[in-house]
């Protein structure tokens, strides 16, 4: 048995099912979930009649590299969303089953452990980013949210994770801070991996989130040297069953990556890659995933005031609200006396430097329907008045 699998934590909703174990909801109040980000809007019906209609594909062993059509449908798209003058894919596009098992492999392939590695996350993170450096036998190191990236030992870090908008804060990552990280790679030799899965989900159109390789290429930076970026369908298209992603960037990178893939044995099913490429072809669907959520926070943010604070998110689907008492207390009371589940926060982070950053935090996922996240909001008003 791989040893190291002794050191993964718990995961963050396995933590909650012993958190709320003995826990008897108010059986007066309907259960509302609000503790997972898994998009609940209508899977749009074009990829649905593309899938169905590609069944054939099921006949066929998919190749790792993807089809040709699925790695120019993603190419165009993101030289659409980024405005990049070319990205090509044949060498600089990857289709992935969904962007979490590509970042966790690619830390596999990324990795040298025989140098001491050290991976850097952020904090509060997606647990993956921990899981694969682990892993790969390398240290993860843990950049606290509002940290300075010079607060960071850089000697012997080979990967970094970012996350833009983030898990579970929302925030976006500004082009000076690209810039700050972009030199470190370049004086460290490190590689960025640049998790994007909530980059289409925004309030305001015209004002989408800033991207890596938007920011790269603003830095002159057009091979888009150590830098690669994850996206999928399933927050965008809401498409989670598909398992349905890429990666972009540097080419010398993805070939490595590919490589890997073609004995990890990950290629993408040929109805799903056809179904794929109808959703990255099609933005109408997504500017209406994005006013439903909008409609959602325009919604909730005027129930939520003292004790509990927030504000609306630069991107992504999660409000990030502030707790008067621990997290875990707060999660716990709420699902007893109001049958709402939320996800505390602080079992989205680790302690560092003396703090847990996710601790007297709550994460609340805008997944349910419009009706359903205003009740939540308001019982979760009604029991913060009690404590």
């Amino acid at each position: 048995m791989n040893p190291r699998l002794a050191l993964l934590q718990t995961y963050p909703f396995e933590r909650l099912h012993g958190l709320l174990a003995g826990v008897m909801p108010n059986p007066a109040l309907r259960p509302i979930d609000m503790s997972i980000g898994e998009p609940k809007h209508p899977t749009p019906a074009l990829v649905k009649s593309t899938l169905a209609g590609a069944l054939e594909g099921l006949a066929i062993y998919p190749r790792a590299a993807g089809l040709p059509e699925l790695r120019e449908a993603i190419a165009g798209w993101a030289m659409r969303r980024y405005a990049l003058p070319a990205l090509d894919p044949a060498t600089q596009v990857l289709p992935v089953n969904g962007s979490r098992e590509a970042l966790f492999s690619f830390a596999q392939t990324i990795i040298n452990s025989s140098k001491k590695a050290k991976v850097v996350c952020p904090n509060p993170f997606y647990q993956i980013y921990e899981g694969a450096a682990l892993l790969a036998e390398a240290t993860p190191v843990f950049l606290n949210h509002g940290m300075r990236f010079d607060q960071i030992e850089w000697r012997g870090v080979q990967l970094v994770y970012t996350c833009s908008p983030g898990n579970p804060t929302g925030k976006v990552m500004p082009l000076e801070a690209w810039k700050q990280l972009f030199e470190l790679s370049d004086r460290h030799g490190f590689t960025i991996a640049s998790d994007e899965c909530y980059s289409e989900i925004y309030c305001e159109e015209g004002k989408a989130p800033l991207g890596a390789l938007d920011a790269a290429q603003r830095f002159g930076r057009k091979d888009f040297a150590r830098l690669v970026v994850f996206s999928s369908l399933s927050k965008r298209s809401n498409a989670p069953g598909m398992r349905s992603g890429f990666v972009a960037g540097d080419a010398a990178l993805l070939k490595q990556f590919l490589l890997y893939r073609t004995y990890h044995g990950s290629a993408m099913s040929i109805a799903v890659q056809r179904a794929s490429i109808a959703a990255w072809n099609d933005e109408a669907h997504v500017r209406e995933n994005r006013r439903l959520y909008a409609e959602k926070f325009a919604a909730v943010l005027p129930v939520i005031h003292d004790p509990l604070k927030t504000e609306r998110p630069e991107g992504g689907f999660y409000l990030w609200i502030r707790t008067p008492i621990d997290d875990a207390e707060f999660a716990r009371g709420l699902q007893r006396d109001y049958n709402v589940l939320v996800l505390p926060g602080s079992f989205l982070a680790r302690d560092a430097y003396g703090e847990n950053p996710g601790k007297n935090h709550v994460r609340v996922a805008l997944v349910a329907p419009l009706g359903e996240c205003v009740e939540a909001l308001g019982r979760m008003m009604q029991f913060a008045k009690t404590l």
